[in-house]
């Protein structure tokens, strides 16, 4: 038979207890998680020679800016955009980015 699990109104299947303010929460706890961490890769890739490390930050930002997306609070979404753009512009001077 296997555990029942409802779809929520953010498209995430949940389980079943779990709210959809938790599911909220952990998106934003995890979108703010990733920024943080895509913000110190950023900082080590404007280093030269280490600029491919970009590429990660990148990667990184763009699963930060899908789960900060689903909350209300959009702090993690603008911490992920923000760290996008300046990783973007470091790779488009440094020639990464053609």
């Amino acid at each position: 038979m296997g555990i029942k699990r409802s779809k929520n109104s953010i498209g995430f299947r949940a389980v079943p207890g779990m709210s959809q303010a938790v599911m909220k929460t952990l998106c934003q706890i995890l979108s703010v998680l990733i920024g943080v961490v895509c913000a110190v890769l950023m900082i080590f890739g404007i280093i030269p020679l280490l600029g491919w490390t970009l590429w990660a930050t990148l990667a990184g930002c763009v699963a930060g800016i899908i789960f900060g997306s689903f909350p209300e609070r959009k702090i993690g979404l603008i911490i992920n955009v923000a760290v996008a753009i300046v990783a973007v512009l470091r790779l488009f001077l440094g020639g990464g980015v053609v």
